[in-house]
């Protein structure tokens, strides 16, 4: 009564619909960790590159400093320790505010690129 080959062939065919279904939401998933993955990845890249040319930039802007301070303070030895001053002042001030500086934005910027559909 309730089994006849058409109840047979459409429950066969629900099957196989449901099996291609977990399939393609399989390769679904597949390439959406990737596309996060490859956006993480070129954002690294790009930090990385952009940090490495701002840190030589600044080397170079150092040295520049300290030779223009050096007539001023007769000396180029006090016009190295005012430059490394600054930059030690300035760490300990990024220290200081890393979680509004760093954490929060991060996390911002992962959670959007995570959770994002």
């Amino acid at each position: 009564m309730f089994s006849n080959d058409n109840n047979v062939e459409t429950i066969a065919q629900l099957v196989e619909v449901l099996k291609q279904y977990i399939g393609l939401r399989a390769e679904y998933l597949k390439l959406d960790v990737i596309e996060k993955v490859v956006r993480l990845l070129t954002v690294i890249a790009i930090v990385v590159t952009f940090t490495t040319v701002l840190l030589i930039s600044l080397i170079y802007l150092s040295f520049s400093a300290v030779y223009a301070l050096q007539p001023l303070v007769e000396s180029l030895t006090i016009a190295f320790l005012i430059v490394g001053g600054a930059y030690l002042f300035l760490l300990i001030v990024f220290i200081l505010l890393r979680h509004q500086l760093i954490e929060r934005p991060l996390v911002r910027f992962l959670a959007g690129i995570l959770m994002s559909k």
